[in-house]
């Protein structure tokens, strides 16, 4: 599968963002589409996943902030972004199983 990961940019803190990851194939049968996030100089993490059976996992330091969803009839994921903080600069990758991965997308939070 080849995923490719869009909706970056450059916000100011409290703003929002959404990001989109567009499968080349079905993702209906996938188990697990997650994000993940990797600043420089630090290892990448994920922040967000979704699976078959639509069990959520947010990582405490997004928790209640952004939100990871599908769309299996567009072969799309997303993740909504909200309050944006600094430290949330990154750059965010998707990815299907943890097999296919995005190239990326870069979000930028900064006054």
């Amino acid at each position: 599968v080849q995923l490719q990961a869009s909706g970056g940019g450059l916000v100011q803190p409290g703003e929002s963002l959404n990001l989109s990851c567009a499968a080349s194939e079905s993702i209906a049968a996938a188990n697990v589409l997650a994000w993940f996030r990797q600043a420089p100089g630090k290892q990448r993490e994920m922040v967000a996943s979704i699976s078959s059976g639509e069990t959520l996992y947010y990582s405490g330091s997004v928790k209640g902030r952004f939100t990871i969803s599908r769309d299996n009839a567009k072969n799309e994921f997303y993740l909504e972004m909200e309050d944006l903080q600094p430290e949330d600069m990154a750059r965010y990758y998707c990815t299907v199983d943890f097999i296919s991965w995005g190239q990326g997308t870069q979000v930028t939070v900064s006054s």
